[in-house]
């Protein structure tokens, strides 16, 4: 794992934020085995799949690379691992990029961690180190998160970190998941009213 220091002690460039708690950095191609296993669990990937685990070739040829390359096309995008400072444990990933078709200062933000970090504030604190840099940095307008409207866990998280209920809508997806009958919803906030919030 990258110490988050450089040679001469300042901040490593993979280094992308970090809280009391947490160090988020860039994912490389050592994260393999963590990100394998982080879709491993039945648990974590409910919500995506309705509980079928990743293929490890899917994570190595598809998952990966995809993530690798939002570094090099958007400062401040891409997929963050998220670095329990007390252990150096992987905990999972934050995102935040712009969605396909979305222009570059409206970005989704999105987190996935580990079942064993479940409930213990680490997806708020992820997300809202994420949306500082995101405004403060790289002007960003407006962050955007989607979910299932049933998954009361993620929007607890969207709210804690400011973000309102913009809309709920209907999508198809590959995998029935219960309660996708309900469909899904979309919260957002603005740079104003992030700065409203915490300045």
């Amino acid at each position: 794992m990258q110490n988050g220091n450089d040679e001469e002690g300042a901040p490593s460039a993979a280094v992308f934020a970090e809280t009391k708690r947490l160090t988020l950095r860039r994912i490389t191609t050592d994260d393999v085995d963590n990100l394998v296993e982080l879709d491993a669990d039945p648990d974590v990937m409910f919500w995506i799949t309705g509980g079928r685990p990743t293929p490890r070739e899917e994570v190595v040829d598809d998952i990966l690379p995809a993530f690798l390359d939002y570094y090099r096309r958007y400062p401040g995008y891409g997929f963050w691992a998220v670095i329990e400072k007390s252990t150096g444990g992987f905990l999972g990933w934050v995102h935040f990029r712009p969605a396909e078709g979305d222009p570059a200062d409206d970005a989704e933000l999105g987190y996935r961690l580990k079942k064993s970090a479940w409930g213990k504030g680490y997806a708020t604190e992820a997300s809202r180190a994420v949306l500082d840099r995101g405004f403060a940095d790289f002007g960003v307008r407006r962050v955007h998160a989607e979910t299932m409207v049933v998954n009361t866990a993620s929007r607890r998280v969207m709210e804690k970190c400011g973000l309102s209920l913009v809309r709920i809508f209907h999508q198809d997806w590959p995998d029935h998941i219960p309660g996708d009958e309900h469909g899904d919803v979309e919260y957002a906030i603005t740079r104003e009213e992030w700065d409203a919030a915490t300045g």
